[in-house]
């Protein structure tokens, strides 16, 4: 499975805030174009690419871009608690260079995310696992592959490493995430093995989840390998990984269906490919310290399940 680090921490304050705060920042409606990071650079417009771009989008001259910043280090708040920074950011930031377009990077509550898709927003770039559910309402560009890690408090509960590990457990998760159709569906499974199903704690941010696991009132909590790993990093010894990480599926750029962003889904995988080429992609990766899920080709619609 694959083992993520984190190499670039942000200050002291913005952890405490990451660990214990972010559930105040996950429901902000802030919006900032992002600053980028250190490996986002500024790409050059690709006067083919552009042209591949629909017309709704070179009309309005940007792309508006909708993440849930709850989610470190894949996308979450810089320290004005405002600009929407981190791996998905930046890779947005280098897609509209690319294309041609400004981008606009705004947070928003992850379950809303999809169905605003096409009204608020143009993409949604938030770590979402590209499912066949899902593919029924949008299309996606897969661009990154992770699986899913148990965390739990330092010392405690540390033989929580596998789903057949949480009957009986309180399992903190985020709304809308695939963690949470896992921790659900154990349920049954628990049951029929004559064990006591979990207790599935749902919250609306990925900050509430670590909330709950840093006051005791969850047993473990469940997030996609870059993020429980850089939660556990900027925990201080408070929190550390359970087990290995389990059912590694792909990342995709959530773009909507219909006529106003027909061709988009091509534009957006000849941008990424030119972006591998150039070697910016894997400069993203290396500066949030998730390289170990970057790839090497990039699909339309390769959901795995």
């Amino acid at each position: 499975m694959s083992q993520f680090s984190t190499r670039r921490l942000q200050a002291a304050a913005l952890a405490a805030t990451l660990l214990l705060g972010a559930a105040a920042c996950g429901s902000s409606d802030n919006t900032k174009t992002s600053s980028g990071g250190a490996g986002s650079g500024t790409s050059e417009k690709d006067a083919k690419i552009a042209a591949m771009v629909p017309d709704k989008l070179v009309k309005a001259g940007k792309i508006t871009v909708a993440a849930d910043a709850s989610y470190a280090p894949n996308e979450f708040f810089d320290t004005d608690n405002k600009t929407v920074i981190g791996m998905d950011a930046d890779l947005a930031k280098a897609l509209g260079g690319v294309m041609g377009l400004d981008v606009e990077v705004s947070n928003a509550n992850f379950d809303a995310i999809i169905p605003s898709l096409g009204k608020r927003f143009d993409l949604g770039m938030s770590s979402f696992t590209d499912t066949k559910e899902r593919e029924a309402t949008v299309d996606f560009v897969d661009y990154f592959s992770a699986g899913t890690s148990f965390y739990v408090q330092k010392g405690e509960n540390a033989d929580i490493t596998s789903l057949d590990h949480i009957c009986g457990k309180k399992v903190a998760v985020e709304k809308g995430t695939t963690q949470l159709d896992d921790a659900t569906a154990q349920k049954k499974t628990c049951t029929d093995a004559g064990k006591a199903a979990p207790d599935v704690l749902t919250f609306q941010d990925q900050g509430a989840a670590n909330i709950a696991l840093s006051s005791g009132r969850a047993d473990v909590s469940m997030a996609d390998s870059p993020v429980a790993a850089y939660a556990v990093k900027q925990s201080n010894g408070k929190f550390e990984l359970a087990g290995d990480s389990y059912g590694d599926a792909p990342y995709g750029i959530a773009i909507p269906k219909g006529a106003d962003y027909k061709g988009l889904p091509q534009a957006i995988q000849a941008a990424l490919e030119k972006l591998k080429a150039d070697g910016t992609y894997d400069k993203i990766m290396n500066t949030w310290g998730v390289e170990a899920g970057a790839v090497k080709t990039f699909v339309i619609n390769g959901a795995t399940s």
